[in-house]
C-alpha cells in the first residue's frame, strides 16, 4: 500500500486525500489551520460549465457528475439545484460552446425569466442565458463532509520543507518532525510554489489578494436564487460574479481582477484592494437593488493565477512529487483530486492536466 502525503487541507487537497483514500492507498494530510480556510473560504462559489476551453468544459462536465456521486456517498447537497445565470454578450458564445455538451444543458432567457429567476437584479433586457446544472457550490458542506471523512488522517501541523533521500522517498519535514512517504502532493495554495521551489520545480504562480463581499436580500426572502455572472457593462463593471449563501438569504458578490501581491505574501497596496471592495458595493447599488447596499460580510482570498488565464490550471510532477496550481478551482474539485490521486499512485500527471497543456487557456 503506497504511502502519500498530501500537503494542504483546501478544497484540492481534501478531494485528493479522499480519491487516494477510496483508491486504497495509505493517506496523510497535513494542514497548519482550519481545514478550507484558506483559498477555500466563504460559503459558497459558482459551479458553471461554460469555459473558454472547450477541454475544460469536458473536464467541468466530469466534475458535476462527480459531484453528484459525492451527494451520494457523504449523504449532503453540494450543488444548489437553482441553476447559474450569466448576462452580456459572451453568452451567445457560451451557448455555443455548451452546445456540444449534452451532460451541460443550457438555453437563453428572457427578460420575464430572467427577472422571475433573479428578481434581486436591476432591469435588463440584453443577452442572458441559464446553465440548468450549473449552480452554487456547498463550500462549507464540502469541506465539513470530506473533513470528518478524513478525520483519522488529517494531521495539524506545518510544513516547512520537502525533499528527496538517497533512498528515494520523499520527506516532510513539518513542526514537529520529518517523515517519509511513496509520494507527496503539494496542494498548499499559495504555499505551493516555494515549497515545490525547493524541489527544482517553478510554477508561475501569479500571487495576487481578492475580496467577495456579502449582502442581505432587501426583502428578506429566502426564494432559492441562481449563481450570476455578468459580463453587459450595463451597469459599471464586467466580469462580476455573486453566488447566494444557504438560505438564500445572502448573496456574495465579487469583481473580477485581484490586488498583486509579493512572493512572500504580503499585499502590494491595501488601498487597491480596499477599493475593490468599494467598487464592489457601488455596484451592487446600481445592478442589484433587491439586496441592501450595506454589506454584512467580506471574504478575502489569495489569488495563485496562471499566466495562461482567469481558469488556468495545471499539474507538474516530477520524481515522487506531485504539485497543482491555478484558480477558480473549486468547481474542478472532484474531477481535479481524482488527477492528482492518479498522478501519485502512478508517477504520472494525466496529459490533460499536464502544466504543458496550458488547461484553461484563454483564446
Amino acid at each position: 500500500m503506497p504511502r502519500v502525503a498530501v500537503v494542504g487541507a483546501g478544497i484540492i487537497g481534501l478531494s485528493t486525500a479522499f480519491a487516494l483514500q477510496r483508491r486504497g492507498a495509505d493517506v496523510t494530510l497535513v494542514e497548519s489551520g482550519p481545514p478550507g480556510g484558506g483559498q477555500s473560504a466563504g460559503q459558497g462559489r459558482i459551479f458553471r460549465h461554460a469555459h473558454a476551453d472547450p477541454r475544460l468544459v469536458a473536464q467541468v462536465v466530469r466534475s458535476r457528475a462527480l459531484w453528484r456521486e459525492w451527494e451520494d456517498e457523504l449523504g449532503v447537497e453540494l450543488v444548489a439545484p437553482d441553476g447559474a445565470v450569466a448576462i452580456g454578450d459572451g453568452v451567445e458564445t457560451k451557448l455555443e460552446t455548451l452546445a456540444g455538451f449534452p451532460d451541460a444543458p443550457a438555453r437563453p432567457l428572457s427578460a420575464a425569466e430572467l427577472h422571475e429567476r433573479l428578481p434581486v437584479l436591476a432591469g435588463y433586457d440584453g443577452p442572458a442565458m441559464l446553465d440548468v446544472h450549473g449552480g452554487a457550490i456547498r463550500t462549507r458542506a464540502a469541506v465539513e463532509a470530506l473533513t470528518s471523512r478524513l478525520a483519522d488522517v488529517l494531521v495539524a501541523d506545518h510544513v516547512l520543507a520537502v525533499r528527496r533521500r538517497d533512498d528515494g522517498a520523499v520527506e516532510v519535514r513539518t513542526g514537529t518532525g520529518a517523515h517519509a512517504y511513496d509520494h507527496v502532493v503539494l496542494a498548499a495554495g499559495r504555499g505551493t510554489a516555494a515549497l515545490a521551489a525547493g524541489l527544482g520545480l517553478d510554477l508561475p504562480v501569479e500571487l495576487g489578494a481578492h475580496v467577495r463581499v456579502t449582502f442581505e436580500r432587501a426583502d428578506g426572502g429566502t426564494g432559492p436564487l441562481p449563481t450570476f455572472q455578468d459580463g453587459s457593462g450595463q451597469f459599471g463593471e464586467t466580469g462580476v460574479y455573486a453566488s447566494p449563501y444557504p438560505g438564500s438569504r445572502r448573496y456574495g458578490v465579487g469583481l473580477a481582477g485581484h490586488t498583486p501581491a509579493a512572493p512572500g505574501g504580503a499585499v502590494e497596496d491595501p488601498e487597491e484592494l480596499a477599493a475593490l471592495a468599494e467598487r464592489t458595493v457601488a455596484y451592487v447599488a446600481r445592478a442589484l437593488p433587491g439586496l441592501r447596499p450595506e454589506p454584512v460580510g467580506h471574504v478575502h482570498c489569495w489569488v495563485t493565477a496562471l499566466p495562461w488565464g482567469e481558469d488556468g490550471v495545471g499539474i507538474w510532477g516530477e520524481d515522487g512529487v506531485t504539485a497543482v496550481a491555478g484558480h477558480n478551482l473549486f468547481k474542478q474539485a472532484p474531477v481535479l483530486g481524482e488527477a492528482l490521486a492518479t498522478a501519485a499512485l502512478s508517477g504520472s500527471v494525466p496529459a490533460d492536466w499536464h502544466h504543458d497543456a496550458r488547461l484553461g487557456r484563454e483564446g
